[in-house]
């Protein structure tokens, strides 16, 4: 059966036939040229291995050019396993203690890439993400890793060999390696064939959801929102057994900021959210302290939070109330709008808006040695694809490096 196959500057160069047993054997084929897939690929050709990168995108690593809004929160100085979502939570101890901060840092220092500390552990890179995607596909070509761009992954077969039709193009390798993420940030090419491909390996598949996403209100609470809209603070936000305390965004319809998109993470639809708008400063205390005052109890309450939310969720008669003759009864009412605020989000803002997709592929299915599945011999699923989410601050690229270094050099 003949095929064609292009060069990657097929809009410049023609094409020659090729038949099925002309195309090139390859050591390892990783589909996907994001963070894990690239640094799979450079650690895997260090060993020698021949490795081909396929993507559908034009250009590599995407997801990476637009991370930490264009400046690259490439890993964080806390990393451990407790920043991170899994079904399994002991699965990712074993890549994590073979793959440290220190360890990416010293891949960006030897590729004159720096970075700032902020907040939490979170580092940053001084030259911007762009600087980092060319950092990983330079070495990753260096270490002679090839990279197919633009290639539509239209089909995959075999367990060992591999064959991918990439664009029309046969492409054949002894392991192959799922490295395709989930389909969070589509706008920038993420879709979810990664799990398609899980499935047709009859790989078990945790429910995926959005995560690290902005949340909707219900219509009946949005006009806090509205009235809100572009205003922060700190607070500390519940779900279930899991709680953060970070800033807080109002949008248009709902919220967001990093408390929220920490959160959300866990949420799930139907399950209460409680938000305390005043962490660490107990109303009752602030109350007793200005017991004297003669002030309206929303004005009081204006040099602790954004003057317009005590009167969003206060009543209009406890917001209105001078704080001197307010009674035992409204204190406690107060604290639980200020403290104990519950809301059902209606939804999450949807992949569009997700940093990250939670669930994939189950890990007990993997190894947590160098991710290879237990039931296809050459087959390793890497980076978001699998069970793993981080939270926010730099721990999903963390992940990638390390699942990645971790499949390719146990490749």
């Amino acid at each position: 059966m003949e095929r064609w196959i292009c060069s990657l500057a097929a809009r410049r160069l023609p094409c020659y036939p090729f038949t099925m047993s002309e195309s090139k054997h390859n050591d390892v084929i990783i589909l996907g040229a994001g963070a894990s897939g690239l640094y799979c690929a450079m650690h895997a050709a260090r060993q020698g291995r021949k490795v081909v990168v396929i993507d559908h995108g034009a250009k590599p690593a995407r997801k990476v050019r637009v991370s930490g809004g264009g400046k690259c929160n490439f890993t964080n100085l806390h990393v451990g396993p407790d920043n991170y979502i899994c079904t399994n939570p002991h699965f990712v101890k074993s890549a994590l203690a073979r793959f440290s901060p220190w360890d990416i840092i010293g891949f960006f220092a030897e590729n004159g890439i720096t970075y700032d500390e902020r907040d939490h552990g979170q580092l940053f890179t001084v030259e911007g993400a762009g600087r980092v995607a060319g950092a990983l596909v330079s070495q990753s070509r260096r270490a002679g890793a090839e990279i197919l761009l633009g290639r539509e992954i239209r089909s995959v077969s075999g367990t060992g060999p591999f064959e991918v039709d990439a664009g029309g193009d046969l492409v054949v390798g002894d392991k192959l390696v799922i490295a395709l993420g989930g389909p969070s940030w589509a706008q920038v090419g993420a879709t979810d064939l990664g799990f398609r491909l899980a499935k047709q390996f009859n790989l078990p598949i945790v429910g995926q959801r959005p995560g690290l996403v902005p949340l909707v209100f219900p219509k009946m609470e949005q006009d806090i929102c509205r009235e809100m809209t572009g205003n922060a603070l700190p607070v500390t936000i519940e779900c279930g057994n899991d709680s953060f305390t970070d800033p807080l965004l109002f949008t248009h319809k709902g919220i967001s900021g990093p408390a929220t998109l920490q959160i959300s993470s866990y949420w799930k639809v139907g399950q209460p959210l409680i938000i305390d708008f005043l962490p660490g400063h107990p109303l009752a205390d602030f109350i007793e302290d200005n017991r004297s005052s003669n002030a309206q109890f929303k004005n009081l309450l204006s040099h602790l939070l954004p003057k317009r939310l005590p009167e969003l969720i206060l009543s209009q008669d406890l917001a209105g109330a001078t704080v001197s003759q307010l009674s035992r009864k409204q204190i406690e009412v107060a604290e639980n709008r200020i403290h104990r605020f519950t809301v059902i989000p209606a939804s999450t803002e949807g992949y569009g808006k997700a940093e990250v997709t939670v669930g994939g592929v189950d890990t007990d299915a993997i190894s947590s040695k160098n991710m290879e599945c237990k039931h296809v011999p050459g087959l390793h699923v890497i980076g978001e694809t699998l069970d793993v989410t981080g939270h926010l601050g730099g721990f999903n690229l963390h992940w990638a490096f390390a699942s990645g270094v971790a499949c390719g050099e146990g490749l």
